[in-house]
């Protein structure tokens, strides 16, 4: 699937499309990835269903020109972006970070939307970062508030921020299979595009500044107030989240399913991406729900 650009006022935005039909879905990826991860999911959706999978701004073949601090930041691009596409009604579909920004974009404009769906999905208080003492470990309690305080995490921050400046692989690749790849791997020629998709990311510690403040609970995470916003998600939900997830607790995904009325639950066995550990129970769940 090539890649389609679209210029809003204040970014260039390249997604990906398959399909046709009426029913639409918008895909956003995570953290550390692009609308190229999705590419499974999409060869595999029933191609009556319309569906664009975006490059957030900083990532894969869009823009970074107007620095991120929010994550409402990337839903308001989404929102230009089906503006501009002239697209009304969809279903909106997260990934990980993007699933903070789907649940963002149905608070902001929740007369877009007709579903939700959340894979492996930040939770509603966000994603706040310890920090940490001399040996590394996380000091309970005592969390980073800066962009400048990220950057030099020589932990969760550092290590991938070297990686992106030296282009080296195998350090992503080390990253992944400890994290994310943990119950089972892409093909190699499938792993490699992944990888050199990472290296497109121009806004990490950007990302994870807004992750940290990203709280639309009703209590405070360590580091912000929680908005309360969670009660404004009313509209029917689907989350997948994995047993064996190392980058998101299954607190989380239970704490965003508590927190909504019209929510189904599907815990799986896997772990961060489950596209890659059981795509035909994804694919058959999201087909049932939409």
């Amino acid at each position: 699937m090539a890649l389609k650009f679209v210029s809003l006022d204040h970014e260039t935005i390249a997604y990906r499309e398959q399909g046709h039909g009426d029913k639409v879905v918008i895909l956003i990826h995570g953290n550390m990835t692009s609308s190229a991860h999705y590419n499974l999911l999409m060869d595999r959706l029933t191609k009556d269903m319309k569906v664009y999978a975006v490059d957030l701004r900083g990532f894969g073949g869009s823009t970074y020109i107007n620095p991120v601090n929010h994550l409402k930041d990337f839903s308001d691009d989404i929102k230009a972006f089906v503006s501009a596409l002239k697209i009304d009604k969809f279903t909106i579909a997260g990934w990980s970070t993007g699933g903070g920004i789907a649940m963002q974009y149905c608070i902001d404009y929740p007369d877009d939307v007709e579903k939700l769906i959340l894979f492996e999905s930040v939770g509603i208080s966000g994603y706040p970062i310890f920090r940490k003492d001399e040996n590394g470990q996380a000091i309970v309690g005592d969390f980073l508030t800066t962009k400048e305080e990220l950057a030099k995490d020589f932990v969760q921050v550092l290590p991938i921020l070297n990686a992106y400046e030296n282009k080296d692989k195998e350090t992503l690749r080390a990253i992944w299979d400890a994290l994310i790849y943990t119950n089972k791997k892409p093909d190699e020629d499938m792993y490699d595009y992944y990888l050199e998709d990472m290296l497109t990311q121009r806004n990490l510690v950007d990302v994870d500044y807004a992750l940290m403040y990203f709280n639309i609970s009703s209590e405070h995470n360590g580091v912000t107030e929680g908005t309360g916003e969670v009660s404004k998600l009313k509209l029917p939900t689907l989350i997948f989240q994995g047993k064996n997830d190392l980058v998101v607790p299954l607190e989380m995904g239970q704490g965003i399913y508590k927190a909504m009325d019209h929510a189904t639950y599907v815990l799986h066995e896997g772990g961060h991406s489950p596209f890659i550990d059981d795509l035909d129970m994804v694919v058959e769940e999201l087909e049932k729900f939409l």
